[in-house]
C-alpha cells in the first residue's frame, strides 16, 4: 500500500532558498527531497518542544494538578 502524498507550499527567504538550491544542485537531489527530509526528521522534536512549553504554561497558570514530593513518596511507597 502506498502512502498518500500531499502537496503544500512553503515560503522561504531568498537566503534560505539559495542555500537549499545550492545543496540540491551539489548533491543531485531535489529541493523537495531536502524539505521533506527536514520536516520528517524534525517534526516530532518540534511537537515535543511545543508540548513541553504548553505544559509549562499550564503549570504557570495553575491548570495542572500537582502534588508535593512527600505526597509522591507516599503514593509510590518510597517513604524512608
Amino acid at each position: 500500500m502506498s502512502e498518500k502524498i500531499m502537496v503544500t507550499t512553503v515560503r522561504l527567504s531568498s537566503a534560505t532558498d539559495e542555500k537549499l538550491s545550492k545543496l540540491a544542485k551539489e548533491t543531485g537531489r531535489t529541493k523537495s527531497f531536502y524539505l521533506r527530509k527536514l520536516i520528517e526528521e524534525n517534526l516530532e522534536k518540534l511537537l515535543l518542544q511545543y508540548r513541553i512549553l504548553q505544559s509549562k504554561e499550564d503549570y504557570t497558570e495553575g491548570k495542572l494538578e500537582t502534588i508535593s514530593f512527600e505526597e509522591m513518596e507516599k503514593l509510590y511507597g518510597m517513604e524512608n
